[in-house]
């Protein structure tokens, strides 16, 4: 009997963990640039019908001399103001980490495929974007919002 009892918590606790890591991810973050310190924008990440998107809420230290607006971006994007912006759409969880979707780079208007994964407890989230494999591109690790 205590076998069995055993063998259901385990279960129970393979399945429970990539559900909990999985919506852990929705909340607000502190995004980092490439140099690993310069907080760059707080974005909002949400799941619906189990796909992640995201939106720049606030830039943070926002440089007088570029634009606020996403000038370089095609189609429907094109001349929206950053803050407001999705940048981040059509990710899914599979082998714990979100991937499949594409992410916007709003400073070249350019999209890229995109893997994601929390890391740190939760704490921090790394981030891949790639052009074609994810050997060829950069990676960032943005840092959970402190108010969440």
């Amino acid at each position: 009997m205590n076998i069995l009892k055993v063998l259901f918590i385990s279960l129970f606790s393979f399945f429970a963990i990539p559900a909990l890591s999985q919506s852990d991810i929705a909340g607000q973050w502190v995004t980092i640039d490439d140099d690993g310190e310069t907080k760059k924008s707080i974005v909002e990440l949400t799941i619906s019908n189990g796909e992640l998107s995201g939106k720049i809420i606030k830039l943070l230290n926002p440089d007088p001399d570029k634009p606020k607006t996403c000038e370089e971006c095609k189609g429907a994007n094109k001349d929206k103001p950053i803050e407001g912006l999705v940048f981040l759409q059509g990710m899914t969880f599979e082998d714990g980490e979100w991937s499949g979707g594409k992410i916007l780079d709003p400073a070249s208007g350019k999209e890229y495929k995109c893997n994601m994964s929390l890391i740190d407890d939760g704490k921090r989230l790394k981030v891949r974007g790639f052009i074609g494999f994810s050997l060829i591109g950069r990676t960032q690790y943005w840092h959970k919002h402190p108010a969440e």
